[in-house]
């Protein structure tokens, strides 16, 4: 290793190196926080509601981090997956209610992220995209199961700050209008955008980053005196990695895009060309397929964790078992790639049923971190945070529920309100029990 050190700051670079090397775990949820469904979000908030929107694009990297961070700070305390916690704590009917959440979630989800992989490749290549549904769903298999977690980590470091390098590049090929921009970081909300914004913060803090940290984790055997070092991986990815993919993407679309624009994400790419030159256009088109390439190999490893934990069967490729559920995540994928419409509803979709099992698995790590299942409790300042979330996710899945119903009740918005009334009665009844536990020791 490297022993030479930098001119600022006297760090050296293989240290440097070394801590790069050691990080990954939120990496790979950052993988999935920076993927299409964000990205539809942030594009239609910039394209409809200029800079106005810019203090929740800041405010969405901080709550992501900080529900990273409980989530680390369950799995580190515990070393265990959060479902046989919650099962070993609350029950196994509890554990089955967030195995159920968390893969809904992801299902749904894999679903649509198939769809806009296949479609940005279709784009980029002129190859039909149920051709490269079939070959990604293959890749998905071969790559996850056959060299496991490591590989996906690997994948989705090198490949995520590629995203980043390409969005960052594109503020410098679009005229960013930065005294406007500066007037975005006060609070408000412009008439017609509660919707945008929560689809934004919704992008960052989602069920299927909380529920899958402690596996990944796990799978690179941290303890509590990694402690130190999941704090950092937790600070670079969704601070510093994610913050800078939600800024330049919603400055670029401030500037230069309007609502008309983005209909798809594909159509903000090609609307760059004659608004900010072709380098724009394909720096975004390339930008988009990386992103949408390393969130569907994150979202396809948290049912097999969640499933295989909770069936005691082992939660990495060494298990014959979770092997096979891996392999059947991928495939189930493929489906995906044929699926006909607009993609921006779709992704909304997305958001709306993450969003609404969002709370219940806020709640329940909170729970847990202040019980006798962690050793010790948080501090003032980490519980005040994430009720802060609690409270957030609460009031943005209620606007989703909202929007769905205000359509009439369709089969789909019917089960999404269904599910929705089920983990606001779970997430009621948990702080309940919360409340009689405490009162109980007092």
């Amino acid at each position: 290793m490297s022993t030479e050190t930098a001119e600022s700051g006297g760090l050296s670079l293989g240290s440097i190196r070394s801590l790069l090397d050691d990080m990954g775990p939120s990496w790979v949820a950052g993988a999935i926080a920076a993927g299409p469904a964000s990205m539809g979000s942030l594009l239609a908030a910039g394209a409809g509601f200029g800079y106005s929107l810019l203090w929740v694009v800041v405010l969405s990297a901080l709550a992501g981090a900080v529900s990273q961070y409980l989530a680390m700070r369950l799995g580190l305390l515990t070393e265990r997956g959060i479902v046989g916690v919650v099962e070993d704590s609350l029950g196994e009917g509890w554990a089955w209610l967030l195995v159920a959440d968390a893969v809904l979630a992801a299902g749904v989800a894999q679903l649509v992220i198939m769809k806009t992989v296949a479609s940005v490749s279709a784009t980029i290549t002129g190859v039909d995209a149920r051709v490269w549904g079939l070959v990604w769903g293959i890749v998905l298999a071969a790559g996850l199961a056959g060299r496991g977690y490591r590989f996906l980590e690997l994948f989705a470091k090198v490949v995520v700050s590629l995203v980043v390098v390409l969005f960052v590049a594109s503020l410098f090929v679009v005229p960013i209008d930065v005294g406007a921009a500066a007037t975005g970081l006060i609070p408000s909300l412009p008439g017609g955008s509660a919707l945008a914004a929560a689809g934004i913060v919704g992008g960052a803090v989602h069920i299927t980053l909380i529920t899958m940290h402690s596996y990944t984790m796990r799978a690179r055997n941290w303890t509590e005196r990694d402690y130190d070092l999941a704090t950092a991986d937790v600070g670079l990815s969704m601070i510093v990695a994610f913050g800078l993919y939600s800024l330049a993407i919603f400055l670029v679309a401030a500037s230069v895009l309007s609502q008309g624009d983005t209909g798809t994400a594909l159509g903000a790419a090609k609307a760059l060309g004659p608004i900010a030159g072709e380098n724009a256009q394909w720096l975004f088109l390339i930008g988009l397929a990386g992103a949408a390439v390393s969130t569907l190999g994150g979202n396809t490893i948290v049912p097999p964790f969640l499933v295989a934990d909770k069936l005691g069967w082992g939660t990495d490729v060494s298990d014959s078992r979770y092997r096979w559920l891996l392999v059947a995540v991928a495939g189930l994928s493929i489906p995906g790639a044929f699926i006909p419409g607009s993609i921006i509803p779709q992704l909304l979709l997305i958001l709306a049923v993450g969003t609404v099992g969002t709370p219940f698995a806020i709640a329940i790590v909170l729970f847990l971190l202040n019980s006798d299942a962690v050793p010790r409790p948080p501090s003032m300042f980490a519980n005040a945070g994430g009720i802060a979330l609690l409270g957030v996710t609460g009031i943005l899945a209620a606007n989703f529920v909202r929007e769905q119903v205000a359509g009439g009740i369709a089969p789909l918005s019917g089960a999404v309100l269904a599910f929705a009334l089920l983990v606001a009665l779970a997430t009621v009844a948990l702080g309940g029990k919360f409340a009689v536990e405490e009162l109980a020791d007092t």
